[in-house]
């Protein structure tokens, strides 16, 4: 019988992770490193980049690019195979909220929004899947939200896109799962990062964030690692097409 910790152990494998250069990013870039895989951080900031790669060592390399840039997603993908080969693993952390209430959205802003949120993820994935296929083995991990289900203000052309990465989970799922690659999302609560600085620079909102989850407090950036572990390792062969919320029971009360 296999030791189930092995389930866990990344070694081998080649994880990309876009949005790495900061919060949760950064985070999954840290932990699957930590695990045993090779990474390599997608940001736009070179020198945040640099800092992560510092951080983990020679088991790391970036690619400072702008993921909503369509055009280059070529291009980047053949980028990210350089340092290590094809990546087994896409991690999706790269996300966009403007914040424009209903009223108040712009074409820029909504352009932008769907770009770097729901459409990246399907291209360069689409771009990264033919090597997985050849493997037999690839995950992707997509970031949905609580917005995937549930309408916050102001958050409208940011919810409509989350609320396509569940879809785009599950027909990824349905396209790629039969060549040995699952595809699942993440749905973070509320995570002090720079995405969610106004909400957190706001003492009482932030404390009434943490009253709503079942857990009674908001999230820490530890909280992603043992997910994101499973959802990206062996432990998670048999699990495709789903949306994990890691939130703290937020939208289960």
């Amino acid at each position: 019988m296999r030791d189930p910790r092995d389930l866990f152990d990344l070694t081998g494998r080649v994880a990309c992770i876009t949005g790495a250069s900061s919060g949760l990013g950064r985070q999954a870039a840290k932990a699957l490193a930590a695990a045993g895989a090779q990474v390599v951080g997608v940001a736009r900031r070179a020198d945040a980049l640099d800092s992560l790669c510092a951080e983990i060592g020679d088991a790391s390399a970036s690619v400072a690019a702008d993921i909503a840039d369509r055009a280059q997603i070529g291009a980047l993908a053949e980028q990210i195979s350089v340092p290590f080969g094809a990546p087994d693993i896409i991690v999706h952390a790269a996300g966009l909220n403007t914040r424009q209430a209903a009223d108040d959205v712009t074409d820029d802003g909504w352009d932008q929004t769907l770009a770097i949120n729901l459409s990246a993820p399907f291209f360069l994935s689409q771009a990264l899947v033919p090597a997985m296929k050849a493997k037999g083995w690839g995950r992707i991990v997509n970031f949905a939200s609580l917005q995937t289900t549930r309408a916050f203000p102001g958050g409208i052309a940011y919810g409509a896109t989350k609320a396509g990465v569940g879809q785009l989970t599950r027909a990824m799922a349905e396209a790629w799962s039969p060549f040995g690659i699952t595809a699942n999302a993440i749905g973070p609560g509320f995570f002090p990062t720079e995405l969610t600085k106004a909400v957190f620079d706001d003492p009482d909102r932030a404390a009434r964030n943490a009253t709503q989850t079942c857990i009674g407090r908001n999230g820490r950036m530890e909280d992603m690692d043992g997910p994101l572990m499973f959802l990206c390792s062996d432990a998670s062969s048999y699990v495709t097409g789903q949306v994990l919320m890691v939130d703290g029971g937020f939208t289960a009360k």
